[in-house]
């Protein structure tokens, strides 16, 4: 038995002896198992993008070394289980040159990112050979010349961004990319029509092409996308009508059409995207009625139909549908109707509905509107009644534009209290009253326009508070008094415009402290005195009319300083003299008016004299010279006013010097 024991037991490890000769041969060498592959293709394909760039930090040239395993360069992502590159991540490195075509080489590639540099030249059609590769993110960048179409071929492929480059060509009427959610190659020099194709790309969410010169109509087959979310085809050439399918999008929260030349009216289909939360159409030609289904879109916040052919009312309950909406732009259309819809956006932070048809009064309960609400602009409509004192509640208001309507009235003191108030426009009514001295108080204000009102009164003194203030516009009005000197301390100040008013007495030297005023217009007032020299200092004035006005004297030689002036008008005062010689070294006047004064003298030769008209000098007896112009020559012994006034002083006091050298001369002969 025991014999019998042993030989099995010796059976036993001859069996496993067996059995372990067979397994190990199958078993990873522990001398090799650290590198199963060879991966210096990979190594080579990244030393070759190394050679095609530089960075401007040196980050690449500096960590990109064969010292180190390429696994832990700087931007490369290698997989866990073998040192192969999987992803190549070097956004935002101020790359510049070209991208390598040996990248194709790195066969396990998933994600490719170089956005945000400065690389050119084109995209290397070999990408589209990469097996693996998800992402691929070449925005922001200089790159030119078409999209290869290989990559529209690629089964892998997640996302494609490549916007903010240069491309051209058209997209590929073929697109096979089955795994596709995100295209994105706006603001590109893409031409050609949208691709019907992509309606094969079941798995698109976002479509983003805008900001090229694509052509064509809306293919109605992306009405099939059924996952699309973002559909954005906006600052193209798209014409033709929005396609009724566009309504089965239910999952759409962005869609955008804007700055098209579309056409036919909105589909009554589009009601049905009940997720929408941001709606642009504005810049296109599309007419017709908003439909009433659309206006249920009660997740939308933003809202934009401006610039179009639209009609008809707005609900009166539109913010009781579309509770969250914030933005609302409908201007520059022919909606009619009432105002009553305003008072329901209590969310608004932005609403401008100008130059429509809407009628009413503002009512004094918008005062009770959102306290975030940014921007009023009501503007051109036929809006009558008198501004509601209840607009001062508007705290945040950044922007209020009533003008080109039919208000009456003071202007309400409560508007002293939008303290962020940053343009206020309310021209083209019929306000009454002066201009209130709080308006100082509006200190952060950079444009009001108060013009073609009836104002009256004084122009505040304390509108030298408003230090930021670019625009003063109030022309036609009936304003009285002088001009404040704290207006000449407003050195931010580019535009002042005050035309047609009843301003009085002198130009103040003053007028030099603006130093960045660009445009001065003070025809058709009552202004007097001498036209001050220190104009000439103003070296950034293009626009200056000073005329129809009561000024006097001579004409400044300094005023031939205005190196930028463009226009300069001087006519219908009371000017006497001659003409300045300096006027002839204004090199960028195209308008020069010196009409109906009491110029004389010859007429300069130069540029701007070369091409003026015999209406720019009409009006001037005394002048001469310029045969074009039809005025007559100049008298051979002509005298300007300088010589004659030195002929008086010869004539007047050489003889009393003359009496006086004799009387002396006497005296010492005694």
């Amino acid at each position: 038995m025991e014999v019998h024991a042993f030989l099995f037991s010796g059976n036993q490890y001859l069996l496993l002896l067996l059995l372990l000769l067979l397994i190990i041969p199958s078993m990873p060498h522990p001398a090799t198992s650290a590198v199963p592959v060879d991966n210096s293709t990979d190594l080579s394909s990244l030393l070759a993008f190394k050679a095609s760039t530089s960075d401007a930090s040196g980050l690449i040239a500096a960590n990109w070394t064969t010292d180190a395993s390429f696994c832990t360069w700087i931007g490369v992502g290698c997989s866990l289980r073998r040192p192969r590159v999987v992803s190549l991540n070097l956004s935002s490195f101020s790359l510049q040159g070209t991208i390598s075509p040996q990248l194709s080489n790195l066969s396990v590639l998933s994600s490719l990112d170089l956005s945000n540099n400065s690389l050119s030249g084109t995209i290397p059609d070999t990408l589209g050979g990469l097996p693996r590769l998800a992402t691929l993110l070449l925005g922001r960048n200089l790159l030119s010349g078409p999209i290869p179409r290989s990559i529209f071929n690629m089964s892998s492929l997640v996302s494609i961004v490549l916007s903010s480059n240069n491309l051209s060509s058209s997209l590929p009427t073929r697109v096979l990319l089955p795994r596709i959610q995100d295209i994105s190659v706006t603001d590109n020099l893409l031409a050609g029509h949208i691709p019907a194709d992509l309606a094969r790309c079941s798995t698109l969410q976002r479509i983003l092409l805008g900001g090229n010169q694509l052509t064509g109509s809306v293919p109605s087959s992306l009405g099939n996308l059924s996952e699309l979310v973002d559909l954005s085809l906006g600052e193209n050439q798209i014409n033709g009508a929005i396609p009724a399918s566009i309504g089965n999008l239910t999952k759409l929260r962005l869609l955008s059409l804007a700055f098209n030349d579309l056409e036919g009216e909105i589909p009554q289909e589009m009601g049905n995207l009940v997720n929408l939360q941001e709606l642009y159409l504005h810049k296109n030609g599309i007419a017709g009625s908003i439909p009433i289904s659309l206006w249920n879109a009660s997740k939308m916040v933003m809202l934009s139909v401006s610039a179009n052919n639209l009609t008809g009312p707005v609900p009166a309950t539109l913010g009781n549908s579309m509770q969250f909406l914030q933005i609302l732009r409908m201007a520059e259309n022919a909606l009619s109707g009432g105002l009553d819809f305003i008072a329901s956006l209590t969310n608004c932070r932005k609403l401008e509905v100008t130059t429509n048809h809407f009628e009413g009064v503002l009512l004094d309960a918008y005062g009770n509107l959102s306290t975030n609400l940014q921007y009023f602009h009501v503007s051109d409509n036929n809006i009558k009644g008198r501004i509601p004192t209840g607009l001062g509640n508007l705290s945040s208001l950044i922007s209020l534009a009533l003008s080109v309507n039919e208000l009456r009235g003071t202007i309400p003191t409560t508007l002293w209290r939008l303290k962020k108030l940053q343009v206020m426009y309310l021209g083209k009514n019929k306000l009454t009253g002066p201009i209130p001295s709080d308006i100082g108080l509006m200190t952060r204000l950079s444009r009001i326009s108060l013009g073609e009102n009836e104002l009256s009164g004084q122009l505040p003194d304390s509108m030298g508070n408003i230090s930021g203030l670019q625009v003063f516009d109030a022309p036609v009005n009936k304003l009285s008094s002088t001009i404040p000197l704290s207006i000449w301390s407003l050195q931010a100040l580019i535009t002042l415009n005050l035309y047609q008013n009843r301003l009085e007495g002198l130009l103040s030297p003053q007028i030099t402290k603006l130093k960045a005023v660009d445009y001065i217009d003070l025809w058709s007032n009552r202004l007097s005195g001498d036209i001050s020299s220190a104009l000439g200092e103003i070296q950034s004035i293009t626009y200056l009319d000073l005329s129809n006005n009561s000024f006097h004297g001579q004409i400044p030689q300094q005023l031939g300083r205005l190196s930028s002036v463009k226009y300069l008008n001087l006519s219908h005062n009371f000017l006497s003299g001659v003409i300045p010689k300096s006027f002839s070294t204004l090199s960028y006047v195209t308008s020069l008016d010196l009409s109906f004064n009491m110029l004389e003298g010859e007429i300069p030769e130069g540029k701007v004299f070369s091409n003026v008209s015999i209406t720019s000098l009409v009006g001037n007896r005394a002048l001469c010279g310029a045969p074009k112009l039809q005025f007559p020559p100049c008298p051979a012994n002509v005298m300007t006013s300088n010589s004659s006034t030195k002929l008086r002083l010869l004539k007047y006091v050489l003889p009393s010097v003359a009496s006086v050298l004799v009387f002396l001369a006497c005296f010492v002969s005694l």
